[in-house]
């Protein structure tokens, strides 16, 4: 697969550079918008979050917010129905054979939400490439294979925009913050069990904090029956500073199958994959070791969790010690006069060029940046203490 790409991304430069143009003419602050809203309809992973800033900034463009995933999530309607996210579970190769990016890109392109005076690889511009694609044979050939082979009609895989909102397609992703995700957050909304959200559909929930900085001893302690419905699993000291920003697939899947899963929330600094289910809230900013307030979080500390999914935001907070209850507000007082836990510190087994590495991306941005060098940043740092 990293061949096929490899070999598919030099081709894609090389007509570049017959067309006279250079990355720089292709990677606009309207092209990453359309990225964005693409993803959004797609209801793509998590991990672009990673991947757009730090191609945003490798394009020498301001780095995407959290308010600009929200305005784009708000405004991109979610339109194929794939694995993971449903209803209908189509498998990926079958929104391939419906028309894939170009298909979904006329439909948003009909909502007016892609700019396509924008120039693509092939030397013209994304209306020009939707117009031929329209038209075309490999369109009408495709499409025509998936009734022909599947029973399937293409227009039940990559909805219109009104069929979409019929059905209750929901975007897939919120970006809650709160006193625990100053810098943002971000969860699979589609992905939490139906039976738990309220008639609005949306999700709250309040309990205890089961705090680990490892994930082979918060899975240990689910094996154990330690952890108990209504908890709030904490996995703090997993983003890049502590693992290289660790994938937690093995503990979200065993959440979800404990036979009272989905009424365990689960708040990490690290990152899930595309498959995550459940309430899992991960990519939170700060991290613990660069000093978020994830680190600073104790067992049985009382928190809240409040997901809207119509409007993609939300909020992760610390609202009580022991019997006390208290605001976000003076959650937030508490949490920065603690000091980080003691247990917090890289993996034990985390390689130098790594942790060079991670330090590097947090002086550049963190997690929220797109993990890049910032090298502006970088040297500012430097010389600020250059005297000291």
């Amino acid at each position: 697969m990293w061949a096929d790409l490899a070999v598919r991304s030099a081709r894609a430069v090389c007509r570049l550079e017959e067309n006279g143009l250079t990355l720089r003419h292709i990677l606009t602050p309207s092209a990453l918008r359309n990225a964005m809203a693409v993803h959004a309809a797609f209801g793509g992973s998590t991990n672009l979050l990673l991947h757009i800033p730090a191609i945003a900034h490798a394009a020498g463009l301001p780095r995407p917010t959290v308010e600009d995933w929200i305005a784009v999530n708000r405004q991109a309607p979610r339109l194929v129905d794939v694995l993971p996210n449903g209803p209908s579970q189509h498998p990926t190769v079958r929104v391939f054979l419906a028309g894939g990016v170009p298909e979904v890109m006329l439909h948003l392109r009909r909502l007016g939400v892609l700019d396509t005076s924008v120039l693509t690889v092939s030397g013209q511009t994304l209306e020009e490439n939707l117009r031929w694609w329209e038209a075309s044979e490999r369109r009408r050939r495709f499409r025509a294979l998936l009734r022909e082979q599947d029973g399937v009609d293409p227009d039940e895989v990559i909805l219109s925009p009104d069929e979409a909102k019929a059905r209750g397609l929901t975007s897939t992703v919120t970006f809650p913050r709160g006193n625990l995700a100053p810098e943002g957050a971000v969860i699979k909304s589609t992905a939490i069990d139906a039976s738990v959200l309220d008639s609005a559909g949306n999700f709250s929930h309040e309990g205890p904090a089961r705090v680990f900085v490892r994930e082979r001893d918060a899975i240990g302690a689910i094996k154990k029956s330690l952890i108990q419905p209504g908890d709030i699993l904490v996995l703090a000291g997993c983003g890049p500073l502590g693992t290289g920003m660790e994938e937690t697939y093995q503990l979200t899947s065993s959440l979800k199958h404990l036979p009272f899963g989905k009424h365990v929330a689960l708040i990490t600094d690290a990152r899930f994959s595309g498959v995550s289910t459940g309430a899992c809230i991960g990519h939170v900013g700060p991290e613990a070791l660069a000093g978020g307030p994830i680190g600073k979080l104790r067992d049985g500390d009382w928190l809240r969790i409040v997901i809207d999914r119509q409007r993609l935001e939300g909020r992760i907070d610390f609202i009580g010690e022991g019997e006390r209850r208290f605001s976000p507000e003076a959650g937030a007082e508490i949490l920065a006069a603690r000091p980080l836990r003691a247990d917090l510190a890289p993996a034990a087994e985390l390689p130098d060029d790594t942790r060079l590495w991670a330090a590097l991306q947090q002086a550049g941005g963190g997690t929220w940046g797109g993990c890049v060098y910032d090298v502006n940043a970088i040297l500012g740092r430097l010389n600020s203490g250059a005297g000291r």
